[in-house]
């Protein structure tokens, strides 16, 4: 069976995920042949808008398949890596600056590399399954595929509180952090796609989105957020540690998951994203950090612990954020000079 299945449907261009057993994690071949699909329906007069949805009830897309990377890693062998990130990241691109609409229906969980096909559309839609989240740093990344630059786009801290945390958006909370649009519920995405490919027309979607459910993250608690993640990040450790609130326990114990070289970059990082103008801009940015990731960081043995033996006990390089020589920072979010992305 395709792991893919590309197609166009009246007026519409269709991107279908159909890895259903691996969560439609996204592949080196799946971003292949989804930028050549979008390079043709963009100069294709009879394509009206694009659609991307996937099989399945569990999720839209939850990452990148990294089973390769790891085994490339191993042999320190870091081309694999560099190659698929440079070919992600120049679709991500070209999704958030397409000249056609393109809407993507986000079910289930979108993680990741899922937030880099799904999220930067000019048509989000969510459901009342859906949950949206940036959990790299329990890999030894950062935020990438443009995730960083979504979240460097929130008011205050909320993007390094997301970032730490992994926390999952609830529908209401992804459309207020700018990770979505609109709600529809699942009851009617099958009526919409049939209305959108029938018309070509993407004002259709107004026909069907409702109020979402409220959102989790209330002034009062952003108010909280900006209080801690407004420290800088080696105190941040400290505060939570001295804290007994149930609150502060939940975020101690959700960063005790974390590489503390990627959570002590993530604050450089959101600090570059938000003075940048656009996404390939930022996108730069991620790919310093994920270039130096197999090599230097702590993404092997993230991805060990997560994803191959599954023992979720990581030994990371260093034991606490606070331990992050500045000098680490300043190596992995470095210009690459030369192997900058190229984004032709």
């Amino acid at each position: 069976m395709a792991e893919i299945d590309i197609r166009k449907e009246n007026h519409v261009g269709r991107i279908t995920l159909n890895r259903p057993h691996a969560l439609n994690a996204i592949t080196f071949n799946m971003c292949y042949q989804i930028e050549k699909a979008i390079d043709e329906w963009l100069v294709d007069t009879s394509v009206a808008l694009i659609m991307i949805d996937a099989i399945g009830n569990r999720a839209f897309c939850a990452g990148g398949d990294l089973s390769q990377m790891y085994q490339s890693g191993l042999k320190e062998d870091y081309s694999y890596g560099h190659d698929f990130w440079r070919m992600e990241y120049r679709l991500n691109a070209k999704v958030s600056q397409s000249t056609k609409p393109i809407v993507s229906f986000l079910n289930g969980y979108t993680m990741g590399g899922g937030v880099g096909l799904g999220c930067h559309g000019s048509h989000r839609i969510v459901d009342e399954t859906s949950q949206i989240a940036m959990p790299e740093c329990t890999i030894g990344l950062v935020p990438d595929v443009g995730g960083s630059y979504i979240l460097s786009r929130n008011d205050g801290y909320l993007g390094e509180f997301l970032a730490l945390t992994a926390k999952r958006l609830s529908p209401g909370d992804a459309i207020h952090c700018n990770f979505a649009d609109f709600f529809v519920s699942s009851s009617r995405w099958n009526e919409l796609k049939e209305r959108l490919s029938k018309t070509g027309d993407i004002n259709q979607i107004h026909q069907y989105n409702s109020p979402p459910p409220d959102a989790t993250l209330t002034d009062e608690l952003k108010s909280d957020i900006n209080q801690l993640f407004g420290q800088p990040v080696k105190e941040i450790e400290t505060i939570i540690r001295q804290e007994s609130s149930p609150w502060h326990q939940e975020i101690s114990n959700r960063m005790k998951k974390n590489s503390p070289l990627s959570m002590a970059c993530v604050f450089k990082l959101m600090q570059m994203q938000r003075q940048v103008t656009n996404i390939q801009e930022a996108l730069d940015r991620e790919f310093r950090f994920t270039y130096r990731a197999a090599q230097y960081g702590d993404f092997i043995e993230g991805i060990r612990a997560q994803v191959i033996d599954k023992d979720y006990q990581p030994s990371w390089k260093h034991k606490s954020i606070s331990e992050v020589p500045d000098a680490d920072v300043t190596l992995m979010l470095a210009p690459l000079g030369k192997h900058s992305l190229v984004w032709e």
